[in-house]
């Protein structure tokens, strides 16, 4: 199929190497230069998305790339989604829409009946694009799995775009990661790399420079870029869980302090980044083997791909005992989607929609009872709160349904009926709205609860994009952006 637009995909010698951001910092950056720029990502691994204008579901670091980008969300940025639910398997999306689950072997075997969906994205996108940033996913020399790939080379292949090979230097070994990728391409797949960036230096880059001369000699990749440490990057949403293993170790400082327990299935997890974002909160996320903190302000229950493995798990650190002991200390406790979920008295799983298990206990701090059954809720939602009437945006992702006298007393009043829960004052809340802390009325309103009197400052909304502006910035200073423009194909 003919291609009326230019093309670029950024692949990584790994995961967690910066291609998400880099893809974000490019898309506002051509956008400002007056191109009608999208992103793009054939197939993501996320427990952490976004509902889009069809009422399917994405990857969250498309959501983020499209915002770069001034476009509202569509599934085309992100054809296929894989959502974790196990250490092997998983839920499938294919263009927004969930169509089982299945374990890694047999995905593997399912991936090349999903190339063609995946071009299809990629063209539908273009018939409104001057320039498409592809983002690779993971390595792209998992050579092991190339003969069914479709997130990598073997998409680049199928529709024809050049590639640019990203390398993180803060994890060190960036000159053997860029060479050693190169070395196990095959011939073909080497001369669809045209270049490469080095993200997240720290330092004096002229102390880099006689390294350039060495991946020149060795593999005759072109540098378009030694990309210094982006700080601010951490004021962006992230993908990935494993941006999580730094949360908190940054911020050691707040007069508010909210425990999130980090549960194995953790999803939605941006929903913290506005509270992490106010000077005068920390976010303390608790790992496995830590006992919440007795001096929490706020217990946080985050959203779950797997309301009762994560419920078990809650249990077995004996996360259960330290949230009862900090209720009756007078604590707050805030549950958002499966964490909201976890609050009531019992959770059902009649069709098995998570695993064998077919209910549970939940927490008892509301009384309610959440049943899991279809059809998934995905959808926008806009409302008003009942701590001040402010409103509230964002959208709701869930399987399940909660009912119960603790019903009677909503948080909000969304799409024009009552959600969630506010208990006792509100000290106990619950909600299926992700994004309730984005806006930064409600946000204030809730942490003026927990110290009377404080004064806010903080425009989240406009601090993200004031951020992607920045990035922009630092892309077009450090990286020679017209070169990249040209090679795009």
């Amino acid at each position: 199929m003919a291609k009326s637009f230019k093309s670029l995909m950024l692949q990584g010698t790994g995961s967690d190497v910066g291609k998400s951001l880099l893809v974000a910092g490019l898309c506002r950056a051509y956008v400002r230069r007056g191109l009608k720029v999208a992103p793009f990502k054939p197939q993501n691994m996320s427990n952490n998305a976004a509902v889009t204008i069809e009422g399917g579901e994405i990857g969250r670091a498309q959501a983020l790339q499209a915002r770069a980008c001034g476009l509202d969300l569509t599934v085309h940025m992100n054809p296929v989604l894989l959502k974790p639910q196990t250490d092997v398997g998983a839920q499938v999306v294919v263009q927004g829409a969930v169509i089982g689950n299945c374990s890694a072997r047999d995905y593997t075997k399912m991936k090349p009946s999903l190339m063609p969906k995946v071009l299809e994205s990629f063209h539908k996108l273009g018939e409104t694009a001057d320039l498409i940033l592809v983002e690779g996913a993971g390595s792209a020399a998992e050579v092991n799995l190339r003969a069914s790939d479709i997130a990598n080379m073997g998409f680049a292949e199928a529709a024809d775009v050049p590639v640019i090979l990203i390398g993180d230097i803060d994890r060190g070994g960036v000159i053997a990661s860029l060479v050693g990728t190169h070395v196990l391409l095959p011939r073909a797949e080497q001369d669809r790399l045209k270049g490469y960036l080095i993200n997240k230096f720290r330092g004096d880059v002229t102390i880099f420079e006689p390294a350039l001369d060495i991946i020149r000699e060795k593999c005759g990749l072109k540098s378009f870029g030694v990309v210094p440490f982006f700080h601010k990057a951490a004021l962006l949403p992230d993908e990935d869980a494993m941006s999580l293993d730094q949360r908190g170790k940054d911020q050691a400082t707040g007069s508010i302090k909210i425990v999130v327990p980090r549960f194995p299935r953790i999803a939605n997890f941006d929903d913290l980044d506005p509270l992490r974002a106010e000077a005068d909160v920390f976010v303390d996320i608790v790992e496995a083997g830590r006992a919440l903190p007795g001096d929490a302000d706020v217990i946080l229950l985050p959203g779950s791909k797997a309301t009762l493995s994560d419920l078990a798990f809650v249990r077995e650190q004996g996360w259960d005992i330290d949230i009862q002991a900090h209720v009756r200390r007078g604590g707050h406790v805030v549950g958002l989607c499966g964490g909201y979920q976890m609050m009531g008295c019992k959770v059902y799983d009649p069709d098995g929609i998570e695993g064998p298990v077919t209910e549970m206990d939940g927490l008892g701090l509301l009384d309610m009872e959440t049943v899991l059954k279809g059809p998934k809720t995905l959808r926008a939602a806009e409302g008003v709160s009942v701590l001040d009437d402010s409103i509230v945006r964002g959208y709701e992702m869930h399987m399940g349904v909660s009912e119960g006298p603790a019903r009677q007393s909503p948080l909000l009043t969304l799409n024009g009926e009552d959600e969630g829960v506010y208990h006792d004052h509100g000290r106990l809340i619950g909600s299926y709205l992700h994004g309730l802390f984005n806006e930064d009325a409600f946000r204030n309103a809730y942490l003026s609860t927990l110290r009377e009197g404080r004064q806010a400052a903080l425009s989240y909304e406009q601090q993200i994009d004031q951020v992607l502006d920045q990035l922009a910035d630092h892309l077009e200073e450090y990286c020679d952006l017209d070169g990249l423009l040209e090679l795009a194909s």
